[in-house]
Order: structure tokens, then sequence, then C-alpha cells
């Protein structure tokens, strides 16, 4: 049970149900009453919908599991009682559950290209995934570039739909 706490916080769910809420509101909001006025239908309704916020909920698990990852000697001076990474979730459990995450994100979304009309979730979801990843690595550290690309990231995912 501690293992499975620990997950959901290493996850950070509560920031993963913003981005399903943003997704929701956006969809029902704004994409389905501008189809609606303009007499089409949307391509991702029910099922569909709730893959591409699937995906888009993976992807950002990842990263926040990436980003623990390697931020693991900075969170041990800065904040060493919330340290989740190699005390509650080993470093190999850790980068096996990114990859994993990462990973069925990135095939759903090419599940949704190859069963919908709406074409590069799958490509858009491979790029967040890498960006992610790079961000975590290097990108963080130059201020202007890493904090532009965490706009970008996070603007594509809760706006994605």
């Amino acid at each position: 049970m501690k293992k499975i706490i620990a997950f959901f916080r290493l996850i950070r769910w509560p920031n993963l149900l913003f981005i399903i809420i943003t997704q929701s509101l956006f969809m029902y909001c704004v994409i389905v009453p501008l189809y609606q006025q303009a007499g089409l239908q949307p391509f991702l309704t029910g099922k569909n919908f709730i893959l591409l916020c699937l995906s888009s909920v993976l992807i950002a698990a990842a990263g926040y599991i990436i980003n623990d990852y390697f931020d693991l000697n900075i969170d041990l001076i800065n904040k060493p009682h919330k340290i989740i990474v190699d005390r509650l979730i080993s470093r190999r459990w850790t980068i096996i559950l990114h990859f994993f995450l990462s990973i069925a994100g990135i095939v759903i979304g090419f599940y949704l290209d190859f069963t919908t009309r709406i074409w590069f979730v799958g490509i858009s979801n491979l790029a967040c995934a890498i960006m992610l990843v790079l961000y975590s690595v290097s990108l963080k550290r130059k201020f202007l570039v890493g904090m532009l690309l965490i706009s970008l990231l996070t603007a594509e995912r809760k706006g994605g739909v």
C-alpha cells in the first residue's frame, strides 16, 4: 500500500486530474460548440476523447517521474522529506515506470491517428515524451529555454484536444 501511495505522489495525481478537467472543459465548452455551430461533428468524442485524455495523462505522469529521477540530488538538499525516488521506489523501477507510461501514451496516440481523422497525435506524444526527457536531463538548467519548453508542453497537453 505504501508503494501505491508513493506512486500516486510521484506522478502528481492532482496535476493529472487538472489536465483531464482542462481538456474536458476545452472540448465541451469550446470545440463541441464551434463544431455544432458549423454543422459538423467533432472527430474525438466518447471513447476516443477518453483515450486522448489518457494519453495526455500518461505522458505527463512519465514526465513527472523522469523529472524526479534526475532531480534526486537536488531534492536530497531542498526537500529531503518529500523524496520518493530511491527511498520508496527504486531508481530502476522509476525508469521502468517512466518508460512504460511514455510508451503507453505514445501507442495510444498512434492508435488515435489510425482510427480517427485526427493526425499527428502519436508524433506529438512522441515529441512531448522526448522533450520532457531532454528538459529533465539538461534544459531545465537553461533558464529561458527550459521555461519556454515547459510552457509549450503545458499548453499542448492541456489544450491538445
